[in-house]
């Protein structure tokens, strides 16, 4: 049994406080949107490899047709927004880098998608940075991976877990993130810093009660997430996420999940992110360059623009003209490949 509450203000919450019946099936196709793009110029492996703790991780490994094994090449891993998976905006950022030349492994992070963990849609930002730990393990001992080129690519709140994996983890050795959420602060204090300490209490207070709902066999609860219905009065950022994960540019449910589970995590474990400081000691990744890739227009700005203000050089926050926060996921004709592959072949050399 299952039951989705809405608590937090963060950006797809907005959207979910605006629900109402009377539905909109958007599908905002504009700009080249190709979510489920597939590139004929490459070989794709299905691949699953143990993280830390003897739990399974499932990618999908593209290397370039032809590409010479007997070499060792650079590798790139990618991983999906909060909430998604794999086949939602990381399969088409591994695919295209991997036609410019990069071997890159699509990850699903532990407890989403293929990759092993329960409960499901579990939150535990510290198995979320392992999952990048684990996906180095498995490219390193790959013969025809370069230990020392490995990079990583982490899309909305993968871009906050890429961090923190980078913090104690010096074998990814370049760093991008696009449309990046810092998922402590959104769950702490919500966007534009506009959820109150109270309001904070409150929240953890009702996910702790309703650990005992769990433990005595109550409906497990589940939050947040991107809304299944919108009308014409719904906010801008709940269109934005329905638009797509609840159309079909960029919908997709994993094989023993249900659509009204994709994007949502449990209540009882969301509270975690309050604990979760991913832009803390950023010195410790100082002298690994940094690109921080996020639209002029996203209302996730203020975290590339945190996270940029706190690092060390090298350095980067790039903004993409006109785009929104998830107008960085999937269309193609504004994501800037040409910038993450002139970033990845300096610095991955």
């Amino acid at each position: 049994m299952k039951r989705i509450t809405y608590l937090t203000l963060t950006l797809a919450t907005i959207g979910a406080l605006t629900m109402t019946s009377a539905a909109i099936k958007a599908q905002d196709m504009s700009r080249g949107a190709n979510n489920f793009y597939q590139s004929e110029q490459l070989d794709t492996q299905k691949v699953t490899f143990k993280n830390q703790y003897g739990m399974d991780v499932t990618g999908n490994l593209y290397t370039p047709k032809g590409l010479d094994k007997s070499q060792k090449n650079a590798a790139v891993i990618v991983s999906h927004p909060m909430g998604a998976v794999k086949e939602q905006s990381a399969n088409l950022y591994a695919q295209k880098m991997a036609d410019q030349g990069f071997v890159t492994l699509s990850i699903d992070l532990s407890f989403w998608g293929e990759s092993a963990g329960q409960p499901r849609n579990a939150v535990s930002p510290d198995m979320y940075a392992e999952t990048f730990s684990a996906a180095v393990d498995y490219l390193g001992t790959q013969e025809f991976i370069d230990r020392e080129k490995i990079g990583v690519i982490g899309i909305c709140g993968s871009g906050s877990f890429a961090m923190s994996a980078a913090k104690i983890d010096p074998r990814l050795k370049a760093i991008a993130t696009v449309s990046m959420y810092d998922m402590g602060q959104a769950n702490r204090n919500a966007l534009g810093k506009s959820q109150t300490l109270e309001q904070r209490k409150e929240i953890i207070a009702k996910a702790a009660e309703q650990r005992y709902v769990e433990i005595s066999g109550g409906e497990t609860e589940y939050t947040s997430g991107s809304p299944h219905e919108i009308d014409e009065d719904s906010h801008p950022i709940a269109k934005e996420f329905y638009d797509f994960y609840r159309t079909e540019r960029g919908e997709f449910t994993p094989e023993g999940t249900t659509p009204d589970l994709t994007t949502h995590p449990t209540l009882t474990s969301n509270v975690k992110f309050m604990n979760f400081y991913p832009f803390n000691d950023l010195d410790l990744i100082s002298g690994r360059p940094l690109l921080f890739i996020a639209g002029d227009h996203a209302h996730s700005l203020e975290f590339s623009e945190d996270a940029c203000a706190r690092a060390s050089e090298p350095k980067e926050l790039y903004l993409v003209k006109d785009a929104g926060h998830v107008d960085l996921y999937d269309r193609v004709d504004v994501i800037p490949f040409d910038k993450l592959n002139a970033f990845f072949s300096e610095n991955l050399k």
